[in-house]
């Protein structure tokens, strides 16, 4: 009997200490918790920013430079030309281009054949153009060299009228063609060119349009 009453005396004793245990262990797991802040992350992210410099055309809009390379002048072979460019940049898409350029006739086939025969005089080989177009860079974007380099540059095409001097005679020319143009820097651009200059021309004895062709290289100056 007395055994009995000592049990039914330390069973609520047990159970007492268990819950005072269970709830030390929640105190203890509670307090280990960290305290966030609702406004600060959880993972603070750590980005390496990069600093890119790329060349811009000059405020200024004007351009001027000179260009030198290959003209074929139909029926007189493929020629050296060169010549000077002014362009005007109205907006970062259209521009205007004011060029003169040279080359030197060579001899027609007729001529080579002939052994003696002369169409032309000396002074009448020469041939000098003077082009006033309109640009349009049609593919502005960044040309890239290696990781870090980026470089501004762009397709472009080009139209216009103008004067044709060639065998003592002045001819109606339109002009039209493409270009590429890659800044080295925010005052230095190369440009490679494509044109065609078309002109009216009786010389042979038929009145014909003539294409002559003319592929340049050159450089140029913002200012």
């Amino acid at each position: 009997m007395e055994s009995r009453f000592c049990l039914f005396l330390l069973k609520p004793v047990a159970l007492l200490a268990l819950a005072g245990m269970l709830g030390g262990c929640a105190w203890l797991h509670h307090r280990d918790e960290p305290v966030y802040s609702e406004n600060e992350p959880v993972i603070a992210p750590q980005i390496e920013r990069r600093t890119i410099t790329e060349a811009d055309i000059d405020s200024e809009d004007f351009e001027i430079g000179a260009y030198a390379g290959v003209m074929s002048i139909e029926d007189f072979g493929s020629n050296a030309v060169g010549g000077i460019r002014a362009d005007y940049h109205i907006t970062e898409d259209f521009f205007t281009e004011l060029a003169v350029g040279a080359s030197r006739a060579g001899k027609t086939s007729y001529e080579t054949l002939s052994g003696g025969a002369q169409l032309l005089t000396g002074s009448q080989r020469n041939l000098v153009y003077y082009n006033l177009s309109a640009g349009y860079n049609l593919l502005p974007g960044e040309s890239f060299f290696g990781k870090s380099h980026a470089f501004n540059s762009a397709l472009y095409l080009l139209a216009g009228v103008g004067d044709t001097e060639f065998a003592n005679d002045s001819h109606f020319t339109v002009n039209v063609g493409a270009g590429y143009r890659f800044l080295v820097n925010d005052w230095i651009a190369l440009h490679l060119d494509f044109q065609d200059h078309i002109f009216n021309s009786d010389l042979l004895g038929t009145d014909k349009t003539t294409h002559n062709l003319e592929a340049t290289a050159g450089v140029s100056v913002f200012f």
